[in-house]
Order: C-alpha cells, then sequence, then structure tokens
C-alpha cells in the first residue's frame, strides 16, 4: 500500500492549452466527465454531478487548494467517495496537484494524489486502487482533449 498516486503525460500542446484546460471549470470538466456549477477559485469549494457513465449519482465535490498560473493548480477532496449510503465528510481529504513544466514539444503534465494513509482502514486500498485506474484515464482524457 501507498500514500500516493502520481501519474506523467508528455502533452503536444503549449502550457497556457494545458493550464486553461484544467483551471475552466468548464473545460475541466468536459475532459473528467463532472458538469461543474461555477468557475474555479483558489480557497473555495467547487461542486458538480459526476457525468461519467454509471456514476451520473455521485456529486464531486473539492477545495481548490492552489491556481499558481500557469504551473500548478491543486484541490483536496475526498476519494473514491461514491457510495451514496456513507457520510464522507469527518474523514481526512487527499490531495491532487497537477504541475505543468514546459518541454520541447508541449507540456509535461504530472498529476499527484497523497494522503490515503490517512483514510478510514477500511476504505483506504480500495480508494488507492480505484483512483490510481482512474487516473491512467484522466492522463489520456486530458490528453485528447488538448491535442485535438
Amino acid at each position: 500500500m501507498t500514500d500516493r498516486i502520481e501519474k506523467t503525460i508528455d502533452l503536444n500542446a503549449p502550457v497556457e492549452r494545458v493550464w486553461r484546460a484544467l483551471t475552466d471549470h468548464r473545460e475541466f470538466g468536459e475532459w473528467f466527465r463532472v458538469d461543474i456549477e461555477a468557475p474555479f477559485a483558489a480557497g473555495k469549494s467547487a461542486r458538480g454531478r459526476i457525468t461519467h457513465p454509471g456514476y451520473e449519482n455521485v456529486v464531486w465535490n473539492a477545495v481548490i487548494e492552489a491556481m499558481d498560473e500557469p504551473r500548478r493548480f491543486a484541490f483536496t477532496w475526498h476519494p473514491y467517495a461514491v457510495d451514496p449510503d456513507r457520510d464522507y465528510s469527518a474523514e481526512p481529504q487527499t490531495l491532487v496537484e497537477f504541475t505543468l513544466a514546459p518541454i520541447a514539444t508541449g507540456t509535461r503534465l504530472t498529476i499527484v494524489e497523497t494522503g490515503f494513509d490517512s483514510l478510514p482502514e477500511d476504505r483506504r486500498a480500495e480508494a488507492w486502487r480505484m483512483n490510481d485506474g482512474g487516473w491512467t484515464q484522466q492522463v489520456e482524457n486530458i490528453r485528447k482533449h488538448v491535442e485535438r
């Protein structure tokens, strides 16, 4: 078991394009598959409904921790909080950080999620496993979004 998930992808798109895909709530929602209610703002909550098939009943909640243009975007959330009968509000959250770096062909995007070790033991392993797979899919989703 690990406390950290890390995914890195080289995108054939400039940093400014990738930054917009991450921080414009409509664009983020398009590739991340969530209908977000309002623009992102550092220190504020963000909320929306998941649009990924099979998860349409799940409400996505996050707190935007950082919008350090154009290099770092971060939020906290309750990972894999999909059980409608469970109250996740008292649980610790994980931190998701997106870091952008210019490279010759565009942008290197690194996504790091940390904090799984602080989750309740009964859901820690599943949250890590599901998010590890989820981030594998999400790096492909953002690649398709910014390279089209």
